[in-house]
């Protein structure tokens, strides 16, 4: 097995994965550089005796386990995932078909999952690896017009989370980025699609969302490339962080929706510490079972 290190990275023929096969190639990684068009994958990032390009499609488990077999028959290990791939379904919930809220979470909850669940016996073989999942502010914190990518989103958050400790033993380690604002082709036409239906109790807003969504594209002020080269710098380190807040909007995020929390908790602090059996009740419920 070569010691080279190896990254695979979905998502690696738009927007901010080519950022990332590009900086880990430039670190001296071998990539797996991976998207449903792998032309579009080798035009952005070109050809190396240390790049694979592979086709995977993450909502398909038979995809994500036949390009993990491909990056193994390559490069012999697997030591960093970057679950990037993802795409927005923008709008009201009521707007929004169930159809497009299932399309959401395959791809940028249970593509992730498919993903992740194909390459964690090579790193469990290995006893060793990283699993970087790109979040976002939206799971942080819901916004309006952006239900369904925020329960995607969340949904992210809590999987980590939780799979975190469940393969700590075996010495692989998981990090939740949470970016900004950044100039990636989230907002383009080909990640972003808007609901379908329309309900004319939401129309004037529904105009004023799409108008300033629209409007962002491009317009972002987070630099992909240095967010790209922020992983590798994470990625280096031992242990490397549980979680990374990307971006000065991001960080004001955070911090807003922890000043939240925090009011919510004094609010309601004196009810909410008033709900546990009194020390009588609790001696007489154990006596009575």
């Amino acid at each position: 097995m070569s010691t080279q290190k190896t990254w695979f990275i979905t998502g690696a023929g738009r927007g901010m994965g080519v950022d990332i096969a590009k900086a880990a190639m430039a670190a001296g990684y071998a990539v797996v550089a991976t998207g449903r068009d792998t032309g579009a994958v080798a035009k952005a990032l070109g050809s190396s005796a240390n790049l694979l390009v592979v086709m995977l499609d993450v909502t398909s488990r038979a995809d994500a386990e036949a390009a993990v077999r491909s990056a193994i028959d390559r490069f012999g290990r697997i030591d960093v995932l970057v679950n990037n791939a993802g795409n927005f379904k923008a709008g009201y919930f009521e707007e929004l078909t169930p159809e497009q809220i299932e399309q959401q979470l395959a791809a940028t909850l249970l593509g992730p999952m498919n993903v992740t669940r194909a390459i964690l016996p090579i790193m469990r073989r290995q006893r060793s690896g990283h699993i970087i999942t790109i979040s976002s502010t939206a799971g942080l914190i819901g916004f309006e017009f952006g239900s369904a990518y925020a329960v995607s989103k969340f949904g992210v958050e809590g999987w980590m989370e939780s799979l975190r400790p469940e393969i700590a033993p075996f010495n692989i380690h998981t990090t939740i980025v949470n970016p900004g604002f950044f100039r990636t082709e989230l907002l383009t036409n080909e990640s972003t699609k808007y609901a379908e239906l329309s309900i004319e109790d939401y129309a004037g807003r529904t105009a004023e969302q799409l108008k300033w969504w629209q409007a962002q594209n491009g317009q972002q002020s987070g630099d992909p490339a240095k967010l790209a080269n922020a992983l590798i710098t994470i990625a280096g380190q031992e242990p490397p962080p549980d979680r990374f807040i990307a971006g000065a909007d991001a960080i004001a995020t955070a911090e807003q929706k922890l000043a939240a929390l925090k009011k919510q908790i004094e609010a309601y602090r004196d009810l909410s510490t008033s709900l546990a059996f009194a020390p009588d009740e609790q001696r007489l419920s154990h006596e009575t079972r």
